[in-house]
């Protein structure tokens, strides 16, 4: 199954937040492996499940607050018997954006330290679980109660929970010991193999024979954990590739397409399509007024580390 480009559009472009109260999550009605444009916190008050986002798959328990970047591929598979109970709160990055104000924090730090970690899940102490909760409450409340500059306060709350996360999860937290990915230790080194090699060719057989496992074991482990095919995995993590560099850079479609790891332009051109229903050119359009002052970054700002070197070279 192909991962779905979640659809947030019904929302409004001029208030880009929204959120899922106390949801009892049931594996029937869970989304497939998806991926928007949008940033997500989850927050877990109890219940059993996993969580696979990025190239990690997780558990989830009460008290883990799970923090997803824009275009990250995600998919949560709550557990039948004792199923995830859990808030989910979307937001567009331009609803956080403020003036620096001469400090070097930004609303988005929490964002970003999560990309450059990629480190997902973050086990909340009791203290701040309780924070979290009453944070979740607030929001709940104004959007349900909708009074009178009910969106300024939704705005107000969700910078100062973001402030509150940097300072008290992320500032000072030991990143290496959220670590606690689950599945087989071949499956953990595929994945991190895959993330920094994906826009190279990359074949079943290879990687398979490189992590000592058979490849029909190594494709019904990887659905098994992940939703989907390691050839779909790879295609879309190319593609949320492309997307970043459609809207944060100003390079041509054909020299994206390139260094995205597709053959042909035609290729990138349809399989883009496929995947996110608009074309290269519609979404850059689309996404140049949320574009911040730092579009005009070189491509391999986007890239993974392993792969500056490809973005360096000639095409």
């Amino acid at each position: 199954m192909n991962p779905l480009r979640k659809d947030m559009q019904m929302h409004s472009t001029l208030f880009p937040f929204t959120l899922v109260y106390r949801d009892t999550k049931i594996p029937d009605h869970e989304l497939p492996d998806h991926f928007h444009d949008w940033h997500e916190i989850v927050y877990v008050y109890g219940g059993n499940g996993i969580f696979f986002i990025d190239n990690t798959v997780y558990t989830m328990s009460a008290g883990d607050l799970f923090v997803i970047p824009a275009n990250t591929i995600h998919r949560a598979i709550p557990d039948s018997a004792q199923p995830v109970t859990s808030t989910a709160i979307f937001f567009r990055p331009p609803i956080i954006l403020s003036e620096t104000l001469g400090d070097p924090f930004s609303y988005h730090r929490v964002m970003e330290e999560t990309a450059k970690n990629k480190i997902y899940r973050f086990p909340l102490a009791p203290s701040h679980q309780t924070v979290v909760q009453t944070k979740i409450d607030i929001l709940f409340d104004e959007m349900n109660r909708q009074q009178f500059g009910y969106r300024s306060a939704v705005v107000l709350e969700l910078r100062m929970m973001l402030l509150q996360l940097y300072r008290e999860v992320f500032q000072f937290s030991d990143h290496s010991a959220n670590m606690d990915s689950l599945g087989p230790r071949w499956l953990n080194k595929a994945l991190h193999y895959i993330e920094e090699n994906f826009v190279n060719p990359i074949s079943l057989h290879e990687l398979s024979n490189q992590v000592n496992v058979s490849s029909s074991h190594f494709s019904r482990v990887f659905r098994q954990m992940t939703g989907m095919s390691f050839v779909d995995y790879i295609t879309v993590k190319r593609i949320i590739l492309a997307r970043e560099l459609l809207c944060n850079t100003e390079d041509n479609i054909a020299v994206i397409a390139e260094l995205c790891g597709f053959s042909s332009l035609p290729h990138f051109h349809r399989t883009f399509v496929k995947h996110t229903n608009s074309t290269p050119a519609a979404y850059r359009r689309h996404t140049a007024p949320f574009r911040s002052a730092k579009s005009t970054a070189s491509p391999s700002s986007s890239l993974p580390p392993s792969l500056y070197s490809r973005a360096q070279q000639p095409l």
